[in-house]
């Protein structure tokens, strides 16, 4: 997988690439991150308007974007063109999966007010949010994107099987989860986790990630009834 990421702050979003799973899908050829300085592109190094209309805040610059968003689509085609903003669709375990197939993806950091209207209707695909709240920048949000991709593609995890088994993978949140010692405090692990038998702990497992859900986060099981 090839990601580009558009930016005017790389140095802010490079550092959470170089470490744990993402550093090593990188060191193994898996997927391929490169940084965009949209500043570049811009003749005059400005990247940001008045909005027409009035009103606080400013506005990114339409040219600035375009250009290296062409620059990039005349050399392959993308999958999707991502937007980051809090007016797009909830980022969610089914996004994440449905992008980590694809082969090539640009996202779009935004900064100030957000982007000229005329680059979402021109360029952008898919417009997503990682919550309903509000960021300086769009740089921390592309990283946690990023994240939610990288691992699940084949390869990247030593266990495969290991994001399949994640919370919200089927719309459950994982099952408790126990390591040694034994016994802590009083707290001992469960008696299943014990047995060896495998069908039996497997069953437990589904039921307390079932109750875990209906405690925790009941809109979930509501919300794919």
């Amino acid at each position: 997988m090839r990601i580009d990421i558009l930016t005017l702050h790389p140095e802010l979003i490079e550092s959470p690439f170089n470490y744990s799973i993402i550093k090593r899908a990188k060191e193994k050829k898996i997927v391929n991150i490169f940084f965009h300085q949209i500043r570049d592109y811009s003749i005059d190094k400005k990247v940001d308007d008045n909005q027409f209309g009035g009103g606080s805040g400013m506005v990114m610059k339409i040219e600035p974007i375009s250009n290296l968003i062409e620059n990039l689509t005349s050399k392959r085609k993308y999958d999707e063109i991502v937007y980051l903003t809090p007016e797009g669709k909830l980022l969610d375990q089914k996004k994440s999966n449905l992008l980590s197939t694809l082969n090539n993806i640009i996202i779009l950091c935004g900064h100030y007010k957000g982007i000229d209207q005329r680059i979402r209707d021109l360029y952008i695909t898919k417009e997503i949010s990682i919550g309903d709240y509000v960021l300086s920048g769009g740089e921390l949000a592309a990283a946690i994107l990023c994240d939610t991709i990288i691992r699940l593609i084949p390869g990247v995890l030593n266990d495969e099987t290991s994001a399949l088994n994640d919370s919200l993978q089927d719309n459950l949140l994982q099952p408790p989860l126990y390591t040694r010692p034994r016994e802590f405090k009083g707290m001992k692990v469960p008696d299943i986790l014990l047995s060896g038998h495998q069908q039996n702990i497997q069953i437990w497992r589904d039921k307390m990630s079932l109750e875990k859900t209906n405690k925790l986060r009941p809109d979930l099981i509501k919300k794919f009834k």
